[in-house]
């Protein structure tokens, strides 16, 4: 009885520090309850925004010129320096100018030589005319001097002519700049001979205005047209290497009148006032080309966007701060920000920081961020910022 007595203590204190190990386990393993995670939040904010295209460009001069002569000749005399700043009319060059000179004279020469004739045939003329009706000379003779004063008339004509020929080849000798620009580099240096519109001397281009060339797809071509008729069209130009708030204003001047096939696409050229020569002829370009505004749309922080199987999301914070992941359609980068087209409201909240620790239904820490900004300040005011309506998903990547 004694033994079973103890064997039945000995069993019921195994089972009761079973237990109490299990419970301390399960305790350990349930550990302390998880805090929300923290999230960095701004709300969205509606603004006018512009549409608009963004096109690779290329510069162009405004005028460009290869000066030529237009007489042959060995080159005596340069008047400028490469890369210098020219006028229209400035002297760049000097041929030789004794060839002509000396052919001038022989045309002057000739000029008054068939001059002294024409006085002479004009003289006879006259003497025969007084004396026809007297029968001292026959009618066959007065009608061959009249003939003579013809001949010498154009003689003296043709003499004249030579004259201005002459006249015009000594001025070749001296060739002026044809129009305001910049040299490039000179193409001959003096003592060469230079030969009759074949022997390019140098390159001036204007730089103030300056073209900015570019193309668009025959897809947005229809847009363009329409925005160009109504007159609201502005191109913003940059070098890549400037800032965007550092572009600058131009406008539309050309649209070509065809599509090109190869390509599907249309050239188009934009004017832009280049008085510090800030633009170079040749220099890649960005063009942006707006045509448009967007009235009251939601932008929100790009980095807020996020990329599924499903496409472009956010995790939209309830007033409860739960998190709810809203698909959105995106629409074109303003800056910092983006429109979203569909999906999230005005004044609602977005994550911006966090997203990884975020579940969706779960509760969050919220931290304030700054509010979605306006349209970027290189836009100038007026017909707004630049939205591309074909740039969602590309406005999406985080």
């Amino acid at each position: 009885m004694n033994w079973s007595n103890a064997i039945r203590a000995i069993v019921a204190l195994a089972a009761l520090l079973a237990t109490s190990g299990c419970a301390k386990k399960s305790t350990q393993a349930a550990g302390p309850p998880q805090s929300a995670p923290l999230v960095t939040v701004a709300r969205a904010t509606a603004h006018d925004v512009p549409v608009y295209l963004d096109e690779i460009g290329r510069s162009g001069a405004f005028e460009s010129v290869t000066v030529t002569p237009q007489i042959s000749g060995r080159i005596t005399e340069r008047h400028f320096e490469d890369g210098a700043e020219l006028e229209k009319g400035q002297l760049l060059f000097t041929i030789d100018p004794r060839p002509y000179q000396a052919q001038l004279d022989s045309a002057q020469a000739q000029l008054a030589q068939s001059k002294a004739a024409l006085d002479l045939a004009k003289t006879q003329l006259k003497m025969y005319g007084s004396i026809a009706n007297t029968r001292a000379v026959s009618q066959m003779d007065v009608e061959t001097k009249k003939n003579t004063v013809a001949v010498d008339e154009a003689q003296v004509q043709a003499a004249e002519a030579a004259v201005e020929n002459a006249k015009l080849n000594l001025e070749y000798c001296y060739i002026h700049s044809p129009i305001d620009g910049r040299a490039g580099m000179r193409l001959v240096d003096v003592g060469n001979v230079v030969q009759t519109n074949s022997t390019g001397l140098l390159l001036i281009q204007r730089l103030d205005p300056i073209y900015a060339d570019f193309t668009i797809t025959e897809g947005d071509l229809p847009q363009v047209q329409r925005e160009l008729a109504r007159g609201t069209l502005q191109a913003l130009v940059r070098i890549p290497s400037d800032p965007p708030n550092r572009a600058r204003e131009g406008k539309l001047t050309f649209v070509d009148n065809m599509v090109q096939n190869a390509t599907g696409t249309v050239n188009l050229r934009a004017t832009i006032p280049n008085r510090d020569h800030h633009f170079w002829p040749g220099q890649f370009l960005d063009v942006t080309l707006v045509l448009a505004t967007a009235k009251g749309a939601v932008l929100i922080p790009n980095q807020a966007t996020q990329i599924s199987q499903q496409g472009p999301y956010v995790y939209v914070v309830k007033p409860d701060d739960t998190a709810e992941l809203r698909l959105v359609t995106l629409g074109q980068r303003q800056g910092d920000d983006v429109v979203v087209t569909k999906g999230v409201a005005d004044g609602e909240r977005v994550v911006v920081t966090g997203q990884l620790t975020v579940a969706p239904g779960g509760k969050v820490r919220v931290q304030e961020a700054a509010p979605a900004n306006a349209p970027p300040p290189s836009v100038p005011p007026g017909p707004a910022a630049p939205a591309k309506s074909s740039d969602s998903s590309n406005a999406g990547k985080s």
